[in-house]
């Protein structure tokens, strides 16, 4: 049993970078119906307002540490020395895996154009890995008939992987709602199939350690993330301390009584 530590409402895992992707590997190689989540500040903050959302990504098979503001407060909280999981390190680490077993790999959301590079992607850099198809769905609600008709799409492509790049919170629910009809291990990597695919750039290395990823972002598309991160940002910092202050108070008490 893999540990969890719960930050704020959250429980994320415990675990190294080794040994979340060998895990992820092995759900894949059984085709095994199981979803990944990569909690980042705004997720955490989504699942903090939302008991639903909370709830699936709760569920969830792993639930690792995109952020490292999240794998920081692993430390602060519970004293767990916790590895970043990055969903952009993750997805061409699985993609080595991936080509390494001789995997199938499916990509459901984004645009076509995203995929259409990300395909190029897998034939140039990953020879061994069959690229078992793609859905771009539109941006409207779903109706039942639609979301069974891409769910049995995806199965006859008998994919060992899907990469599902719908954005946060969307992704998470849309897996949550249909993992357990698919034949796949799912992975809600959102933006970093575009980051993968070659069409965007990373942060640089030093932002990164910084924890100045989302800076980046908001100077990439200030008018579409410069409200979501600030807002995120400091509502999780605050939050963060509120439980950082409860937690000392409790061990206080605790050491007090003995």
């Amino acid at each position: 049993m893999i540990e969890k530590l719960k930050i704020l409402s959250l429980n994320v895992n415990n675990l190294r970078f080794s040994e979340s992707l060998e895990h992820v590997t092995e759900l894949a190689l059984q085709k095994r119906p199981s979803y990944i989540c990569f909690a980042n500040v705004h997720m955490t903050i989504e699942a903090y307002n939302d008991k639903s959302f909370l709830e699936k990504v709760n569920h969830a098979d792993l639930v690792l540490t995109d952020g490292k503001p999240v794998a920081l407060a692993c430390k602060l909280l519970h004293h767990r020395t916790q590895e970043r999981i990055c969903g952009m390190d993750f997805t061409p680490s699985i993609l080595e895996k991936a080509n390494e077993k001789k995997l199938s790999v499916f990509v459901y959301g984004s645009t076509a154009d995203v995929i259409n590079s990300f395909k190029e992607k897998i034939a140039r850099a990953y020879s061994n890995i069959r690229f078992a198809g793609a859905i771009s769905p539109p941006f409207r609600s779903l109706t039942d008939e639609e979301i069974k008709n891409d769910i049995e799409k995806i199965n006859r492509s008998d994919a060992n992987l899907v990469f599902v790049a719908l954005g946060c919170p969307k992704q998470e629910k849309w897996m949550a709602e249909n993992s357990g009809e698919i034949n796949a291990a799912l992975l809600g990597i959102g933006g970093a199939l575009s980051v993968v695919a070659g069409l965007q750039k990373r942060a640089p290395k030093w932002m990164q350690n910084m924890a100045l990823e989302w800076l980046y972002r908001v100077i990439q598309q200030p008018s579409r993330l410069i409200t979501r991160y600030f807002y995120t940002n400091s509502y999780f910092i605050f939050l963060l301390g509120l439980d950082w202050v409860k937690n000392f108070f409790k061990n206080y008490d605790t050491h007090d009584q003995k």
